[in-house]
């Protein structure tokens, strides 16, 4: 089995990024691009784990990171609007060394790659973006404060570790038990056997109102490189039909944007079904007919 390695990446700005590194077996194929994986809003680079296991075991390099103020990573009161977290994924990338990599995003973190392939186009070659990339807040919110009331995230710290535990075995029982770990490690295990986020309530609060302010269908026409959108139909009607309207403007948009759902799945469809979404993002990168062609100019 394919062991990962931690490194912190220290960046020009001074936030160090903790990565979790998947070395290919052999050093893998070096035809095929590295994978940069981005977590979501609350979230940490173990979601990725089997998603990122698989990949290594089909000749990618791929690193998952912590993104600032989570996880790992340093814990800045400050820099957390879309363009500086976009930025720090380029301050990565230059720090890793790869050559233009396949990135891919899950909720947050799809609109945050997003961002970076808007801002830096030569930066990266395809993006992912896991049940995100098209999160459009000031839409559904048009003040903030509507928004940070409505969004806002329970207060959890104190909350005893087996009571979390419990949870997740009934929330997400079909998971992989390596999603279920990948999801406690979204928290501090207190001495006392009590939890608290790694991301705290108030900087919870400046990434939300970062995605809030931030237009993905503003970026949509000008992105250059092929985009996947993986949706997730959680069963909720109301919102699955408002996400297949919003999925489905992208992908009009988008230049080369292919969409591919997932029905039933959970928000972190990369955690619940980690070998078929790791399947899809190889076959991204490999398959010369997964994303449609650009019409020839006449």
């Amino acid at each position: 089995m394919i062991e990962p390695r931690h490194e912190m990446h220290p960046l020009p700005s001074g936030v160090e990024l903790h990565g979790i590194h998947w070395d290919p077996p052999g050093g893998g194929d070096p035809a095929l691009p590295a994978w940069l994986l981005v977590h979501g809003l609350a979230s940490n680079a173990r979601l990725w784990d089997g998603v990122a296991r698989h990949l290594a075991g089909l000749g990618h390099r791929v690193v998952a990171i912590d993104q600032r103020g989570h996880g790992g990573s340093s814990k800045p009161d400050a820099g957390f609007e879309m363009a500086t977290v976009a930025d720090d994924l380029l301050a990565l990338i230059d720090a890793l060394g790869f050559e233009r990599p396949a990135v891919a995003g899950q909720s947050w973190g799809g609109n945050v790659v997003l961002e970076l392939a808007y801002r830096h186009p030569d930066a990266v070659s395809t993006i992912v973006c896991v049940d995100g990339g098209f999160i459009d807040l000031g839409t559904r919110f048009p003040d903030w404060d509507d928004a940070a009331t409505a969004l806002a995230p329970p207060r959890l710290a104190g909350t005893p570790l087996d009571q979390i535990t419990t949870w997740l075995q009934t929330s997400a029982a079909d998971w992989p038990e390596e999603g279920r770990q990948g999801t406690l490690a979204n928290f501090e295990v207190r001495a006392d056997g009590t939890i608290a986020p790694w991301l705290t309530f108030d900087r919870h609060l400046m990434v939300l109102r970062g995605l809030w302010e931030h237009q993905p269908s503003s970026r949509y026409p000008l992105i250059e490189v092929p985009t996947l959108l993986i949706a997730a139909d959680t069963g909720d009607v109301a919102w699955t039909h408002s996400k297949h309207e919003a999925v489905d403007a992208a992908v009009d948009a988008l230049p080369r944007g292919r969409a591919v759902w997932f029905s039933p799945a959970h928000h972190d469809v990369h955690a619940q079904h980690p070998t078929e979404v790791g399947d899809l993002l190889h076959q991204a990168v490999t398959d010369a007919d997964f994303f449609p062609h650009p019409e020839a100019t006449p």
